[in-house]
């Protein structure tokens, strides 16, 4: 199946957590079996979403931040599957894909630097190639009828699912990111901070919102790209919601999504958006964990929400004993996410 590694039922089995009395979410969750035409499984297949992981940080190593987001979404994978299988989220509606097998790009990132003119224009080719097959495979979920759930990676990979969504729908699609940061900079070469860019110049976004940026993160540049495209690209501020109180969370979740409503469009979760959140640009302030939850919920639940891509969070900066906890959080969101569509 393309350049996946398909996660098989051992590969499931390994990482459950049996207990006498209980029935995990990982027991019930469906993946592809060998020798299957894989598309054709998961278009039959009775799940619903199907998630998928990118265990990269090239994106965001030629973004010049930090990496170690390609630990994500095995984090994540270890937590979601231990979860409890019970009447608010049901495993038979979930079908693991598996991973995109990033290990050659990762290997020809490992020793480019990014302070290095030459280097950099590598990583942003190794982004590229990325993109393509992350737009590919997106593109083949939702024709099987079914709503991608894309875990880890930076937030180049925005990109790749936009575009995918777009190419399944036929015309330009719309998205929401919940992010401390507009990822809307200028088109200098794939990196993580300018996935919406380069989708909204190549025509697969249509209507793009920010939600909560952070007025000290946001280049003047930047702010006078989106005045310019006023009718097609919104935010609101978190210093506007939080800090100066000028706006309601609330509020802000319903002007945005009459923004973007009328058409497919995809949700979007930077986990740097939230403070103490080991993440490529970790923060100390920002919208809560219950907000990025309530967030989840609200826009899941419209019919038009086509894909949930949480990015950014990486596990491998926390040097605790702790450091399972990004990997329950990004499995705390995603059940959010199946559960507004389910309950």
């Amino acid at each position: 199946m393309e350049n996946i590694n398909l996660l098989s039922d051992k590969d499931l089995a390994e990482i459950i957590n049996h207990r006498s009395g209980e029935i995990k979410l990982g027991e019930k969750i469906l993946t592809v079996p060998p020798n299957q035409n894989n598309w054709n499984f998961v278009a039959s297949s009775a799940a619903n979403f199907v998630i998928f992981g990118i265990p990269e940080d090239i994106g965001v190593k030629a973004n010049n931040g930090r990496i170690g987001t390609a630990s994500a979404f095995e984090s994540a994978l270890k937590n979601l599957v231990n979860i409890q299988h019970n009447k608010f989220c049901k495993g038979n509606t979930i079908l693991i894909l598996g991973a995109l097998d990033v290990s050659k790009e990762m290997e020809l990132a490992k020793d480019l630097k990014p302070t290095n003119k030459e280097h950099k224009k590598k990583l942003y080719r190794l982004v590229e190639k990325i993109d393509k097959e992350v737009s590919h495979i997106i593109h083949q979920i939702i024709k099987a009828g079914k709503i991608p759930i894309i875990i880890g990676g930076g937030h180049n990979n925005a990109y790749g699912n936009i575009k995918g969504l777009a190419l399944a729908k036929g015309k330009p699609v719309n998205a929401i990111n919940f992010d401390a940061h507009t990822d809307f900079r200028i088109l200098e070469g794939r990196h993580s901070g300018n996935g919406f860019s380069y989708a909204y110049e190549e025509g697969f976004l249509k209507n793009y919102f920010v939600f909560g940026i952070h007025e000290s993160f946001v280049s003047k540049s930047v702010f006078n790209t989106i005045k310019e495209l006023d009718n097609r690209v919104k935010y609101v501020t978190y210093e506007e919601i939080e800090v100066r109180q000028q706006k309601t969370f609330n509020s802000q979740l319903e002007e945005s999504l009459q923004f973007i409503k009328n058409d497919p469009f995809g949700v979007e979760l930077d986990l740097d958006a939230i403070p103490n959140i080991h993440s490529s640009a970790m923060t100390l302030t920002g919208f809560s964990v219950q907000q990025a939850r309530t967030f989840i919920h609200y826009f899941g639940k419209h019919k038009n929400a086509s894909y949930i891509h949480i990015c950014e969070g990486a596990p491998d900066l926390d040097q605790t004993n702790n450091n399972h906890l990004t990997g329950k959080l990004i499995a705390s969101l995603i059940t959010d996410f199946i559960k507004s569509k389910s309950l």
